[in-house]
């Protein structure tokens, strides 16, 4: 490989840097020589600071900057928390590749280090999340969630310090985002996939290409994680067949079985008054997991649980929420 040096775009906060300076370290572990510069960029739901994340609306908040850099040529590659990413991309750019997945559940975050089962009615809780909010609002019915916004490190403080905004309780965050800046000792429980259904890629970085730069291709392949890729792949199929944004509440978590992936996957009304659910079955041999044709099997079994979902009535709910719904509303 000539390549000295490779240009990664990436966001400005702390969790996107921390990401993205870790896959320049392995980037230039895996490739001695090779110097890897940051770009970092202000997306639009960064430049929003005031408005929750669902009322801005569109799809691309945290990553049509990082593509338009790389459409540009002012990046080689950008690093996404793949939950950010739309499933359908640019032309052009292509999703490169999937590094190892962190942890892909929900934690709950609680000011006293009280569990939800023992939070007092009425209590505030925040989250930034349409899917986290409306599963909440299953669970506990009399919760009341509210927005919320910031970077990871700010909004921990002020839970501690009982400065958070509307005397919050407690927070719902991802589990990876709190692993990944070293918060893993606050948390406080980790919520199951069966009790609150993850993001789809929750967990998982993508670092997306142009599909033509094969250099830079083949430098990234060096860091792809093949379950990592396999089980991105069934969610991502399950949300475009779905049709659904990175704002929508549709849930998915798809997990190893032996020779079998299963696919969980939820779709929720906003109120949590209303859901369908269902998990999908489907092959992944040992064998297969460095193959085309594993890819392919997860897509299938996306699309398939997609079908399933919409069979028990998942299109009606989805069609009931607003293009820039006021998620958080009493």
């Amino acid at each position: 490989m000539h390549r000295s040096t490779l240009n990664l775009a990436t966001r400005g906060s702390p969790l996107a840097l921390q990401q993205s300076r870790w896959v320049q370290a392995e980037l230039e572990r895996l490739a001695p020589g090779l110097q890897v510069e940051l770009l970092v960029l202000r997306t639009t739901g960064d430049r929003v600071r005031s408005v929750p994340l669902p009322a801005i609306g569109g799809k691309g908040l945290f990553t049509k900057e990082l593509e338009d850099a790389l459409q540009e040529g002012r990046a080689d590659c950008a690093v996404h928390s793949l939950k950010d990413l739309p499933t359908d991309l640019p032309p052009g750019l292509i999703l490169a590749c999937v590094p190892r997945r962190e942890d892909a559940r929900d934690v709950w975050i609680s000011r006293d280090g009280a569990p939800l089962a023992s939070l007092p009615a009425n209590a505030r809780v925040g989250t930034s999340s349409l899917r986290r909010a409306a599963q909440l609002r299953r669970i506990r019915p009399d919760l009341e969630i509210v927005p919320l916004r910031g970077n990871l490190g700010t909004r921990l403080r002020k839970l501690r310090e009982g400065k958070m905004e509307g005397n919050m309780a407690a927070i719902v965050v991802a589990a990876a985002g709190m692993h990944r800046m070293g918060f893993g000792d606050q948390i406080t429980e980790y919520f199951s996939p069966e009790t609150l259904c993850p993001a789809v890629g929750q967990g998982a970085l993508g670092i997306e290409a142009r599909a033509a730069d094969t250099e830079t291709m083949t430098l990234l392949a060096r860091l792809e994680d093949s379950w990592s890729r396999i089980t991105a792949t069934a969610e991502r199929a399950l949300l475009r067949h779905l049709g659904g944004g990175c704002q929508v509440p549709i849930a998915a978590s798809a997990t190893r079985q032996g020779d079998r992936l299963a696919l969980a996957a939820l779709v929720i009304r906003t109120d949590g008054s209303e859901s369908v659910q269902t998990t999908g079955l489907g092959p992944a041999g040992e064998a297969n997991l460095n193959s085309e044709e594993a890819v392919r099997m997860a897509e299938q079994l996306g699309r398939e649980t997609a079908e399933r979902l919409l069979e028990q009535g998942a299109g009606r709910i989805l069609e009931s929420i607003p293009q820039q719904p006021p998620p958080f509303s009493p």
